[in-house]
């Protein structure tokens, strides 16, 4: 390979890890901030809940949109604008006069974060081969591990010395900088890239009503309001009228041949599944060990932390299995592993030691890690490459409607029984159950490294 072609190799996969690290210690760090922004602003709780429901309803319905943006003017150009614009809502949140500016430019990162998420995904399959793309990803994955780990921390230090408002500074220097480096170490052959046959602006409004709907509905779920039967309606409408258009239009928003893949629906229900099963036990174990058990939450971190540093582990060690046994038995075994994890975790009760809590933590962040690595890369490597952003769009979109719906299925659950441990032990029942019904069908993923090699060539129109 040529010396400019390791530069643009090494600068996507930079951008990709600092990328994906910053949206996700963004999110970590606000959840440590939010009680203290809530103080200062004045503000309801309603109102702080929003600005985390606010961008998490922008960034999931633009997702899928985002990809084909990217898909057809390029993933270097629109993640490096994604990033300024990151850059400069998170500056401008800093600087926020009350709480109603904060839940709109919240709302404002939301779309720019959906514009650089699909795209860090984007910039791997341009710039690897198919069969090379295991440890981009696993790197990714392993940094994103690293920042789930350290957020709550590095919030909790910079919030009680500095102020909430000096989280939302922390990532502006190195979003600018990152930018700034993937639009100055241009490709020098963008003829090359391939050209997606159109918008499709129809199916991506139908398509982020969906989802947005969607999302609004797993939200509102657990208070059982009317609002939540309305946004269900309205999810299930929008959804239809998109099946139906994506059907008569001559250039799809997403490809038929990408949808009829069953490794394609396989990887995506399995990575929505898993997230789903190791937010909704998350949120489930941060209320037993501090309401049941008497941890404070500093305990309550530390007990979980094996959860965080087994995903950043695993993940570079399945890229290898991944090479070595192929997509079927690396994917198989991790969500055997998360099964194992949330089942064990379920049947803790009061007299659950540390050691206990740690092996299932360890089962759980094993098992995502090897899950989240696999099944992604299969589904971006089954992607033609004019069709990347897409995949990392749909990629993304589950990895974020998963633990929307977890912790809206664990909140139901949970608040169904009088005695928590018991509702406890049945809420992830139910998810590990999930867990292995969805994780059967990892038997459709390629089964060994000649499989796993196979890629659809790109059509032409």
């Amino acid at each position: 390979m040529s010396g400019a072609g390791l530069l643009h190799r090494r600068v996507a996969l930079t951008g990709s890890v600092l990328g994906a690290v910053l949206v996700a210690l963004d999110g970590t760090v606000l959840t440590i901030a939010q009680p203290a922004l809530q103080r200062d602003l004045g503000a309801s709780l309603a109102q702080v809940q929003w600005t985390s429901t606010g961008y998490l309803i922008a960034v999931a319905s633009l997702l899928v949109f985002a990809g084909r943006l990217g898909d057809r003017y390029g993933h270097r150009q629109l993640f490096a604008y994604g990033m300024l614009g990151f850059a400069a809502a998170s500056a401008g949140i800093g600087f926020a006069p009350g709480v109603g500016w904060v839940i709109g430019l919240r709302i404002a990162q939301g779309v720019c974060g959906a514009l650089l998420q699909p795209a860090t995904l984007g910039m791997l399959r341009a710039a690897y081969p198919p069969d090379r793309l295991g440890m981009p990803i696993a790197l990714r994955t392993s940094a994103i591990g690293v920042a789930a780990a350290a957020g709550p921390l590095i919030g909790g230090v910079l919030t009680a010395h500095l102020g909430w408002r000096s989280v939302f500074f922390l990532g502006v220097l190195p979003a600018v900088a990152i930018a700034l480096l993937v639009l100055l170490v241009r490709d020098r052959e963008p003829a090359a890239r391939p050209r997606t046959a159109g918008l499709d602006p129809g199916g991506a409004l139908l398509l982020g009503s969906a989802l947005a709907c969607l999302v609004t509905a797993l939200v509102a779920v657990p208070g059982r309001s009317a609002g939540a039967v309305l946004a269900t309606g309205g999810a299930c409408a929008a959804g239809a009228a998109f099946v139906v258009h994506e059907r008569r239009t001559a250039h799809p928003l997403l490809s038929p041949a990408l949808l009829a893949s069953p490794v394609v629906a396989a990887a995506l229900g399995i990575l929505l599944s898993a997230s789903a099963a190791l937010f909704g036990t998350l949120f489930t174990a941060t209320y037993f060990m501090q309401d049941v058990l008497g941890l404070d939450p500093l305990d309550t971190a530390l007990r979980m932390l094996p959860t965080a540093l087994c995903m950043v582990l695993a993940a570079p060690l399945s890229a290898v299995l991944l090479r070595r046994f192929g997509a079927r038995a690396t994917t198989s075994a991790g969500m055997a592993l998360m099964a194992a994890g949330v089942f064990g975790f379920g049947r803790l009760d009061t007299s659950a030691t540390r050691l206990a809590i740690g092996a299932c933590a360890l089962a759980m962040g094993t098992g995502f890690g090897t899950v989240m690595v696999s099944a992604t890369e299969v589904l971006v490597r089954r992607a033609a490459p004019g069709e990347a952003g897409v995949a990392g769009g749909l990629q993304q979109t589950a990895m974020n409607v998963g633990p929307t719906l977890g912790v809206a299925t664990a909140t139901t659950l949970l608040a169904s029984g009088t005695d928590f441990v018991a509702s406890m032990g049945v809420t992830l029942t139910v998810l590990a159950a999930l867990v292995v019904a969805v994780g059967a069908t990892a038997l459709r993923l390629p089964g060994g490294t000649r499989a796993a090699a196979e890629v659809p060539r790109p059509t032409t129109e």
